[in-house]
């Protein structure tokens, strides 16, 4: 009789099981109630920009849906410890990494352990952050033209500072420099900081960084900005155009940060997810405090995102090629 009420038992449980998950959407609804602690990991050190997103995304998710959200900086190797972390992951949705072009930059110039388009599931875009060309307000250049001719009657003699090398801002200057001809000298510093301080210091003639990195400098008085290395001008300096502007069509050096999960994540938990960081995002307080660190929320998501991510991949590693850029 007893072992008739488990079969019985056993046999409605799994009719239970069964009928849930014919309903329209109820495997997102399973997994949402599962995934009740989710690490997002931050293959950069605590403190900055990817950082301060994870932790807004993670608050905000987490108090609006009732999951845990942990962040857990993995730093190193230029991003590639934590993401190659990341995609050793168990594929079940409740690991996720914030993603950058340095993922899709380092399998050109060094080795690594992951495939970064086959690794991941792409879920968002999330943030950009414009880019600008500056120059030392001491300096005779008021213009990008002024910084050109100068190094067209120069050759090898003006430099550019940036993040670097096998940055982002290294792709795009050197897009930019065959682009307009010029003979210019890349000068590598380990982040965007140190850059503008050689720029102020005159130790260098030009930089390409964030706004954000140069923009209290402007404000002061200290650092022109002479173009603007996004597609669109800038809401704060509305009267200096863009690189694309000024006749170089399509250039753009696009920073942005976005987030992934482990490849065969299943799609029920990349749409939730999706649904969750798309609300997020949008929501004033989050993108007041984004704005603050000069993140702007724009949000491109799945196959959108995933189409990026192969656009670009592509385009670094021909420019890398082409450019003989190396790691170190």
């Amino acid at each position: 009789m007893k072992q008739r009420r488990r079969h019985f038992l056993f046999v409605t449980a799994v009719a239970t099981v069964i009928c849930v998950l014919s309903i329209p959407g109820a495997d997102q609804m399973v997994w949402a109630q599962q995934a009740r602690t989710i690490k997002i990991i931050v293959p950069f050190p605590p403190g900055g920009p990817t950082d301060f997103l994870a932790r807004v995304l993670a608050e905000q998710i987490g108090r609006v849906n009732g999951a845990t959200l942990v962040v857990e900086n993995r730093p190193g190797a230029g991003s590639t410890v934590g993401t190659d972390a990341a995609s050793r992951a168990p594929a079940d949705g409740n690991t996720l990494l914030i993603y950058s072009k340095e993922a899709l930059i380092n399998p050109h110039v060094r080795k690594v352990n992951y495939d970064p388009l086959q690794g991941f599931e792409p879920i968002c875009r999330l943030v950009t952050s414009p880019t600008v060309y500056s120059v030392n307000s001491a300096s005779p250049y008021r213009t990008l033209a002024d910084l050109i001719d100068d190094a067209l009657a120069k050759p090898g003699t003006l430099t550019l500072a940036a993040s670097g090398p096998a940055s982002p801002f290294q792709i795009g200057f050197e897009v930019f420099r065959r682009a307009a001809k010029v003979n210019m000298t890349f000068v590598p510093f380990q982040g965007g900081a140190p850059a503008v301080n050689a720029l102020l210091g005159g130790h260098v003639s030009s930089t390409l960084s964030t706004f954000s990195a140069v923009e209290e400098q402007v404000k002061a008085g200290k650092l022109r900005v002479i173009a603007v290395a996004s597609r669109s001008r800038l809401e704060a300096l509305q009267e200096v155009p863009t690189v694309d502007e000024l006749g170089y069509r399509d250039y753009e050096v696009d920073i942005w940060y976005g987030i992934v999960a482990p490849a065969k994540t299943p799609v029920a938990a990349i749409a939730q997810l999706i649904d969750w960081i798309t609300v997020a995002i949008q929501v004033p307080e989050v993108r007041a405090k984004l704005t603050t660190q000069a993140l702007n929320p724009d949000a491109l998501c799945g196959a959108d995102y995933a189409a990026l991510l192969r656009k670009q991949f592509e385009e670094y590693g021909r420019v890398i090629r082409e450019a003989n850029i190396k790691a170190e």
